[in-house]
């Protein structure tokens, strides 16, 4: 049986991970897809460094599909390369939204205009158990941002793992941080060739959030 070509839009995180992991048995996924600021910089999703993603998808043995944009020409940039895709022979776009109602409306309908059906792998599951699962894939996350209101500098560059679950139950932080409570970098895992080599630069603050600066090792 021929699997259906798939992209997954990309962060670089747990959540887009495990939508990969998860849709990896029923679809062939042969590209990963990613937006920046439009000076291309930083990614749009987590703030990362172009290189770092960049790295991160060789080492997946995935090729990287990048586009820039404003917030304000998101939108057309995305659609423009989700257009690339399809004519490549790509039907669907993998996705690691869990519950955000208003995302998962957006996503499906930018990708049904660009001749693309959209795949929600984690939709509405209790994100303890997807966090759960995440780290029983063997994969490991590094937290890389987080909303300082909720979680202070200290949480950044440390590694998820299930005993943070009680905390963030006690801070009122979704454990997988779906309402941008905390955003992270997997930077090792079994779909990995070797790990991804870093080392920190900064600790910024940025619109309310802590940001991990990264750069490769």
């Amino acid at each position: 049986m021929i699997k259906p070509r798939a992209a997954v839009s990309w962060s670089g995180g747990k959540d887009s991970y495990l939508a990969l992991d998860r849709a990896a048995g029923s679809f062939d996924v042969r590209a990963l897809i990613t937006m920046f600021t439009e000076d291309g910089t930083r990614s749009r999703s987590h703030g990362l460094r172009p290189e770092v993603l960049a790295r991160q998808a060789r080492l997946l043995n995935l090729p990287l599909v990048s586009g820039r944009g404003s917030w304000e020409t998101y939108e057309k940039e995305f659609k423009r390369h989700l257009r690339e895709l399809a004519r490549s022979g790509f039907s669907h776009v993998i996705f690691g939204d869990i519950f955000l109602d208003e995302h998962k409306a957006w996503v499906e309908r930018v990708c049904s205009e660009c001749s693309l059906q959209a795949v929600e792998p984690l939709w509405e599951e209790p994100t303890t158990e997807l966090l759960r699962e995440f780290l029983a894939t063997g994969a490991q996350a590094r937290i890389v941002a987080t909303k300082a209101a909720l979680l202070d500098e200290k949480w950044l560059g440390t590694n998820l793992c299930k005993e943070m679950l009680s905390t963030f139950e006690t801070l009122g932080v979704d454990a997988c941080g779906e309402r941008g409570e905390y955003h992270t970098l997997v930077f090792t895992s079994p779909r990995m060739s070797s790990p991804l080599e870093l080392r920190e630069i900064a600790r910024l603050m940025h619109d309310g959030y802590w940001m991990l600066d990264l750069k490769l090792d």
